[in-house]
């Protein structure tokens, strides 16, 4: 039911939405990782700052599925449970993230999700990044590879982030 009310909301957001595209150099980044899938984030992070990016530039957001009890998350995390059924975000850090002005946003995940779509979808980051298998009208630039081949996405991006002037 939750996902069916937020993928109502992210429709109708979408329908006159289009995604910031900014000249800015990147300087700091938002990542939001769907941990459900993959599971590698600090060798993703490490392959980033290698790219050139700083680390201490670097916000993480982490969401999974379902979350066990005694489950510890290095960076800030949520869950399918931490979304009301009008699709806000009942938690701070989510919230935060969310609202956080960052020139790149790294939206690394490859399966759709409403709660996912929906944290991209209202982040006000200037420059979009993730993957084409997830809706076109999210992102300002797309990278088809999966999620799996960290060390390819961050290899592509990076070719086309110095193309575009942007590092």
């Amino acid at each position: 039911m939750k996902d069916f009310v937020i993928k109502n909301l992210i429709k109708k957001s979408l329908l006159n939405y289009k995604p910031d595209v900014t000249q800015e150099k990147i300087q700091t980044v938002g990542l939001l990782i769907d941990e459900s899938y993959f599971t590698k984030e600090s060798e993703l992070i490490e392959d980033l700052v290698a790219g050139g990016i700083s680390r201490n530039a670097i916000d993480v957001l982490i969401y999974k599925d379902q979350i066990k009890k005694r489950e510890t998350f290095e960076n800030p995390f949520f869950s399918r449970r931490n979304v009301s059924f009008k699709g806000e975000f009942q938690k701070k850090e989510v919230s935060d993230f969310i609202q956080k002005p960052v020139d790149m946003l790294i939206s690394y995940y490859d399966v759709e999700k409403p709660i996912l779509k929906l944290v991209t979808l209202q982040s006000k980051a200037g420059f979009k990044v993730g993957f084409s298998t997830i809706d076109k009208r999210l992102n300002s630039f797309m990278i088809g590879t999966m999620a799996e081949k960290h060390q390819e996405f961050v290899s592509e991006l990076f070719k086309y982030l110095k193309i575009l002037n942007k590092v």
